[in-house]
Order: C-alpha cells, then sequence, then structure tokens
C-alpha cells in the first residue's frame, strides 16, 4: 500500500472516523543498546568547526489581496549533519530540520497546507506507531480546528489546510503535535520557526535583515551509522550529546563589529538551558514569547526551557577583529549533561560594521502590550494546577489526559490566575498554555526574574517552584490544551484541556484532514 492509499478500517484504526485515537504506543520494539551503537563522545566533531547557516525563508505559492498562501510536505528525507558520518534519517518539513522559516506580517493571515507524505508505520526508538502528525502553530491565537489539537490527526497520504490570523509581532514555531507520540515526531525533526512583524518593531531601530537571525537549538544524539537515537529514559526524558543550532553541530558564526538581534527558540524535546556569553558581558533581551517587551532588560543569563522563545540583542561592536565569543550552557539541575552540552555556538568577529543602520537597543520597546497592563485585581477567578508524577504516570492535578474531560472552563474575555505548582525536586516542567499570552506575577511568592517581564506562553515551573501568571481568556472561543513541553511528559500524559466560552468548533472534527488524493490547487 502507498501512502495515499489509507483505507476506511484504517481511518477507524487512526480514530479519524470518530472512533478513539490511538492510545499509548502500539507496540515496543527491543530497545537498542546505547552502549554498543551511540557513538563515543571522544570521535564526536569538535565544537565550532561546522559553519552557521540559516533555515531558509518559505515562500508563499500564492498571494491573494488579504492572505498568504504556503505549502509544506513532511517527509522523510537523509541529510549530512555529523560531519565524518553517515547521512541522518530525518523526519522534516519539506525534508530539513529545522522546517523553513515563514516570515508573516500582522494583518496578512495565511493559509499553510500541511501533507503529511511520512512513512506509514515509524520505528523511533523502542517505539513502533502509525505516523500521524498534527501541526501546532506555537503562540498563535489560532481557531481550535487549526490549533493542533492532540487528537485531531492527519495520517499520511492526508493533508490539512491551517487558518493563522497573525495578530501580533512575535517570534512563534511549528511543531507536530499529535497524541502519544509528538515527542519522537518532533525529536526526529518536525520544528520549524514562525515570524510575525508589524510596522511598530519595523521603525524601532532594532537590528534587521541579515542582523536578525534565527538560532533554533536542541540537542541529539547519534549513532555509529549516523542515525538518531531516541531514548526516553523510561518516559522522564530524551537527552542528546551534541547541540544543534539550526540543524548544525555547534555551529561558527562570523559576525560583524555592531549589535545583532537573536530570535532563540528551544527546540529540545527534554533539555533546559541556562545561556550566558564567554565572555561574561550582558545580553539584552528585548523579546519573550509573545513578543517584545515593554523595556530592553538587560542580563548576565537565563534559564531557557523547552518551547520557550527568548530575543536577544548581542553588541559585538565592544570585541576586536579576530576575537571569539561563545554562547555557552552551564550546568542547569535535572538535566543530563555530557562532555560538550555546556557549549552552543561560537561568534567570530570577523569584520567591521558594513552599516550602523538599525543598531539601536530604544528604552521604550512595547509598553502598551494589552497582556502586560493586565492587573491581578481585575481578575475573575484562580486555578490551581499541580504537577507531578504518580504511580508511573505524568499528571496535572493527579489526571491524566482525556479528551472527554474539561479541567478548567472560563468565559470569553474573562481574567484569571492561574497557579501552577512544581513540588517535585527532581523535575522542572516547562508549562505551554494554548490560545493565550500571559503574564509572570511572581515565582513562589517573589517577582519574575528580569528576562520574564513580557508576554509568555510557556513559562519555566522549576524545582519545587509555584509560579503564578495571570491572562485575560480569548479571543476564540474552544477548547485548547495545556500541557508539560518536556514532550516525553506530554505524551505520558502530562496534558489537559481548558475551555473558553461555549459553542466553539469542535477541534477534531470542524476542519478534518483530507486525502491527497482530493486536493484542490491553494
Amino acid at each position: 500500500m502507498t501512502d495515499v492509499q489509507v483505507t476506511r478500517r484504517e481511518m477507524l484504526k487512526l480514530g479519524l472516523l470518530g472512533a478513539a485515537v490511538l492510545s499509548l504506543p502500539l507496540e515496543r520494539n527491543a530497545r537498542a543498546s546505547l552502549k554498543t551503537d551511540r557513538i563515543p563522545e571522544s570521535r564526536l566533531p569538535k565544537p565550532f568547526q561546522v559553519p552557521f547557516r540559516r533555515p531558509p525563508v518559505l515562500q508563499p505559492v500564492r498571494r491573494d489581496a488579504t492572505t498568504d498562501y504556503y505549502r509544506i510536505t513532511m517527509r522523510q528525507a537523509q541529510v549530512q549533519i555529523l560531519p565524518g558520518f553517515p547521512k541522518t534519517t530525518i523526519y522534516g518539513y519539506n525534508g530539513i530540520a529545522p522546517g523553513p522559516t515563514i516570515a508573516s506580517t500582522v494583518g496578512r493571515p495565511s493559509v499553510v497546507r500541511q501533507i503529511n507524505r511520512l512513512p506509514r508505520i515509524s520505528s523511533v526508538g523502542e517505539y513502533r506507531y502509525r505516523t500521524t502528525t498534527s501541526m501546532h502553530l506555537h503562540g498563535s491565537a489560532s481557531l481550535p480546528q487549526y490549533d493542533g489539537y492532540a487528537e485531531d490527526v492527519t495520517p499520511p497520504g492526508y493533508y490539512k489546510d491551517y487558518r493563522y490570523p497573525n495578530n501580533r509581532a512575535a517570534t512563534l514555531w511549528y511543531h507536530d503535535h499529535a497524541i502519544h507520540h509528538t515527542a519522537p515526531n518532533a525529536y526526529m525533526g518536525l520544528a520549524g520557526m514562525y515570524i510575525e512583524r508589524d510596522a511598530l518593531e519595523l521603525s524601532l531601530g532594532l537590528p534587521q535583515g541579515r542582523y536578525d537571525v534565527p538560532l533554533v537549538i536542541r540537542d541529539a544524539m547519534f549513532a555509529t551509522d549516523g542515525s538518531l537515537i531516541y531514548d526516553d529514559d523510561s518516559q522522564s526524558g530524551a537527552f542528546g550529546d551534541v547541540i544543534l543550532v539550526n540543524g548544525r553541530p555547534w555551529p561558527r558564526m562570523k559576525v560583524e563589529r555592531r549589535k545583532y538581534r537573536f530570535r532563540l527558540l528551544n527546540a529540545s524535546v527534554s533539555r533546559g538551558y541556562r545561556l550566558r556569553l564567554s565572555t561574561g558581558d550582558p545580553m539584552i533581551v528585548i523579546g519573550t514569547d509573545g513578543g517584545l517587551m515593554p523595556q530592553p532588560q538587560e542580563v548576565g543569563s537565563f534559564r531557557f526551557g523547552m518551547a520557550e522563545r527568548y530575543e536577544i540583542v548581542i553588541d559585538f561592536s565592544r570585541y576586536r577583529i579576530g576575537q571569539n565569543v561563545d554562547l555557552v550552557n552551564p550546568e542547569l539541575k535535572n538535566n543530563r549533561d555530557f562532555d560538550s552540552t555546556n557549549r552552543i555556538m561560537r561568534f567570530e568577529v570577523a569584520e567591521d560594521a558594513r552599516t550602523r543602520a538599525n543598531n539601536d537597543v530604544p528604552s521604550e520597546l512595547r509598553p502598551n502590550n494589552p497582556v502586560m497592563q493586565l492587573q491581578e485585581s481585575q481578575s475573575i477567578d484562580t486555578n490551581r494546577f499541580r504537577f507531578e508524577r504518580g504511580g508511573g504516570q505524568w499528571t496535572i492535578n493527579d489526571r491524566t489526559w482525556d479528551k472527554d474531560r474539561l479541567d478548567a472552563r472560563c468565559e470569553l474575555e474573562d481574567v484569571e490566575v492561574w497557579e501552577l505548582e512544581n513540588d517535585s525536586g527532581g523535575w522542572f516542567h516547562p508549562i505551554h498554555i494554548h490560545l493565550i499570552d500571559f503574564k509572570v506575577l511572581d515565582r513562589n511568592g517573589r517577582p519574575p526574574f528580569a528576562y520574564e517581564r513580557g508576554p509568555k506562553d510557556t513559562v519555566y515551573v522549576g524545582e519545587n517552584e509555584t509560579v503564578r501568571v495571570l491572562a485575560r481568556f480569548g479571543p476564540q472561543t474552544g477548547k485548547y490544551m495545556m500541557h508539560c513541553h518536556n514532550l516525553v511528559h506530554e505524551d505520558h500524559d502530562m496534558m489537559t484541556q481548558f475551555e473558553v466560552g461555549s459553542g466553539g468548533p469542535d477541534p477534531v472534527n470542524a476542519a478534518p484532514a483530507r486525502p491527497v488524493s482530493e486536493a484542490q490547487p491553494l
């Protein structure tokens, strides 16, 4: 059977005709021996030997008066990642990992056709499963049926057109969100950056063009045959010994003596980072998940959880030509560290600035951001959520995922405080709330870190921490998810859902996937 020939019986098995979606992995493969198959660290490429590259920017297949239309095909591909080792099999958006960057303009919606051409059955690590997908544009206030709801899956040979409002300037990202195998799909490469810009951002004098640089950071582990090793350590987390930036191991980037804006995404499955410069010089944080902060914040380092985005400015004019500045990762609790996971990438100061245009960081960025203007006194309710492991399961308030249960309900435009509690010293949980941006109120009763003083959609809930966040729920109605963004924890089953208002579109049935054979032109 080819990928496009999916029968009604198989659709029923996949849960696409109303049956329950596949539960936790269909089959287990024999566990590969890491000691036998893993490339010894002594044979891995030395850091800072590979040139830096940016992901390509995806061009629309069509534009009309209001909307941009894109086409992406998810497919298996063989790519060279580690110099000196065989090519690596990945799952990639358009066959590359990370996928192409989508650059949009606020006020112009996008339609992105996602075509699933992955192998019908996948073997990743110890898991064997049907390779369904669900694309989540992380950070978008999308309608429920376009949000990448975990049970709204697209099987191989099918496609879905996702519609995005593009309603505020921010660094977003798109990634797979299929129920119970998000982690292996994302680990194999299904992630890419999505950038929204507006006129205000472009008017501030911040670095633009070649000086506005996406950095998609993740870790991976490789076998001697070049293949990716996926091991979730008894469902606790998947850690690699190679740090990849835009798909390249510990790259080296040549820079000019001027300011650069870097859009950082932690696309790791389970690894958190604590980022700083090897020189000890400060970085200027200008943006968080939901876009520009009210005011820039100067920091020496920052904690960087999975799925978080931070926009930083580094001023290379303070360095001499020929000097190297490394982005490094000192030890962070509850990560599995290896010899070179304390290094990320190198900046090589190669020449004087070619231009000083757009080389500023103003003292005011987006002071009137409505999320950051919310006050706790506006809240009409407080919801409390406890994230923990019990009985071998990852739970929220002692419960695992159930698509038929709602664990919170609020009316459209309600303002609420959500209290996120992690009373474990052995785990940290980056918690992502779909649909909304929120304001971090406090962490264990203390003010948020300086670098968190902007709109967020994912918050690092560290060991024995309780974080309170404040949000206005909207602008859409319907069911949305909240989950831990350690994707292993999400898959096993630290995820819940809430509903905004009533009568919203059904996230599974309002816009189902369709066979590629029935596709009409975009």
